[in-house]
C-alpha cells in the first residue's frame, strides 16, 4: 500500500545533475566558501541641494520629509538627514508630528 512517492521530471533531472556534479547551485556555495565574489558595489552617497531644499522650505507653511524628498529628487534617508542637520543648525524647527514623522517649517527671522 504504501510505496514511494512518484518522482517529477524536473525533481529528476536535479538528481542527475547533483550526482553529475554538475548542479549550478554546488558551484556558487564553493565560489562563496572560497570568498571568490563579484565587482564590489560602489558606495552612493546623494547630497541634496541646499539652496533648493531652504527654498522650498521657505516658500512653503511647513513641509514633511517626504514633500522634501519629493521636491528635491533625493531619497526620503537624504532628505532626513538634512532637516536634521537643519534643526541642529537652527534653519528649521519641528512644528509637530510622532514617532519620526515630524512636520517641519522654517524658523522666522
Amino acid at each position: 500500500m504504501g510505496g514511494t512517492k512518484k518522482v517529477s521530471p524536473a525533481k529528476q533531472d536535479k538528481t542527475q545533475n547533483s550526482k553529475d556534479g554538475k548542479d549550478p547551485k554546488d558551484s556558487k556555495k564553493s565560489r562563496k566558501d572560497r570568498g571568490e565574489s563579484g565587482p564590489r558595489k560602489a558606495e552612493i552617497t546623494v547630497m541634496v541641494n541646499e539652496a533648493e531644499a531652504i527654498k522650498i522650505i521657505k516658500n512653503s507653511k511647513v513641509v514633511t520629509v517626504h514633500d522634501l524628498a519629493r521636491q528635491t529628487g533625493v531619497k526620503i534617508s537624504a532628505a532626513n538627514a538634512f532637516l536634521i542637520e537643519s534643526t541642529k543648525k537652527g534653519i528649521v524647527k519641528r512644528a509637530g508630528g510622532y514617532s519620526g514623522h515630524y512636520i517641519y517649517q522654517a524658523v522666522s527671522s
